[in-house]
C-alpha cells in the first residue's frame, strides 16, 4: 500500500510539473523576478536611510554634549578665577562624565557610519545588478517573442499547427466529397446514355439511332394519315390514295432532279 501511494504521488507530481511547464511563460517569470529584485533594492535603500537617520541623530546628540562640555569648562574656569575651587571641581567632574558619553556616542557614530557605507555600497552593487538583469530580461523577452512568432509562422507555412491542420483537413474532406459527387454524376450519365438505367422522369437524352428512327416513324405516320384524308375527300380508296401519293412523290422527285441538272 505504501508503494502504491508513493507511485501515485510521483505520477501526480509528474503531471503537475508538466502542466506547470505548459502554463509557464518565461517572460512572466522574468518580470516577476525583476519585480522581486526591485523590492529587495527598495528594502536595502530603506535600510540605508534608517542607518543614516540614526547617524544623524547621534551627531545631534554629540553636538549637544560637546556644547554642554564646553559650557562646563568655561564655568569651572570662572569659578576657579573667583576662588571657588569647589565649584570648579564640580564643573570639571560633570564635564568628565559628559566626555565619557561623548566618547561612547562617537564610537556608535563610527559604527553607524561604517554600516551606512557598507549598505550604500551594497545598494549600489544591487542597483547595478538589477539594471543588468533588466537589460538581459528585455533581451531574452524580445528573443523569446521573436522565436515564438517565427515558430508560429513556420508552422502556418508548413501546415503543422493546430489551426492550419484543421483547415487542411476541412479542405481535404471538401475535395474528397466533390470528387465523389463528380464520379457519381459521371457514372449516372453513362448508365442513362447506354440504356442500362431508365430515366423515370422521361427527360433522358436518347442515342442518335433511336432519335433517327423516331423521326422517320413519326414522319411516315403523318404522310399516311394525310393520304387517307385525301382519298376520303376524292371518293377513292385509302390504298389507291396512298399509291397515288407515292407516284406523285416519285414524279416530283424526278422533276426536281432534272431541274437540278439543268
Amino acid at each position: 500500500m505504501s508503494g502504491v501511494m508513493k507511485r501515485m504521488g510521483m505520477i501526480f507530481r509528474a503531471k503537475a510539473n508538466k502542466a506547470l511547464d505548459r502554463a509557464e511563460d518565461p517572460r512572466e517569470t522574468l518580470d516577476y523576478s525583476y519585480q522581486k529584485q526591485l523590492e529587495l533594492l527598495q528594502k536595502v535603500r530603506r535600510g540605508v536611510a534608517d542607518v543614516a537617520t540614526s547617524r544623524k541623530r547621534l551627531e545631534l546628540q554629540l553636538n549637544q554634549l560637546q556644547g554642554q562640555s564646553t559650557k562646563l569648562e568655561d564655568q569651572g574656569r570662572k569659578a576657579l578665577a573667583l576662588g571657588r575651587e569647589d565649584l570648579a571641581r564640580e564643573a570639571l567632574s560633570r564635564r568628565a562624565a559628559l566626555q565619557q558619553q561623548v566618547t561612547d556616542l562617537e564610537t556608535q557614530h563610527q559604527t553607524l557610519q561604517g554600516e551606512e557605507e557598507k549598505l550604500t555600497l551594497a545598494a549600489q552593487r544591487l542597483q547595478a545588478k538589477v539594471d543588468a538583469f533588466r537589460t538581459r530580461k528585455e533581451t531574452i523577452k524580445a528573443t523569446y517573442t521573436a522565436a515564438q512568432a517565427q515558430t508560429r509562422i513556420g508552422e502556418a507555412f508548413s501546415g503543422i499547427s493546430e489551426e492550419m491542420g484543421d483547415v487542411g483537413m476541412a479542405i481535404q474532406r471538401a475535395e474528397d466529397k466533390t470528387a465523389q459527387l463528380q464520379a457519381r454524376a459521371g457514372a449516372i450519365d453513362e448508365l442513362l446514355a447506354s440504356g442500362a438505367l431508365d430515366d423515370q422522369s422521361g427527360m433522358a437524352t436518347k442515342d442518335d439511332i433511336a432519335a433517327e428512327l423516331d423521326r422517320i416513324s413519326g414522319g411516315t405516320d403523318v404522310e399516311l394519315e394525310l393520304q387517307r384524308m385525301k382519298a376520303e375527300l376524292a371518293g377513292g380508296s385509302p390504298q389507291q390514295a396512298i399509291e397515288g401519293g407515292k407516284t406523285d412523290e416519285s414524279q416530283q422527285s424526278r422533276t426536281q432532279h432534272k431541274f437540278d441538272k439543268q
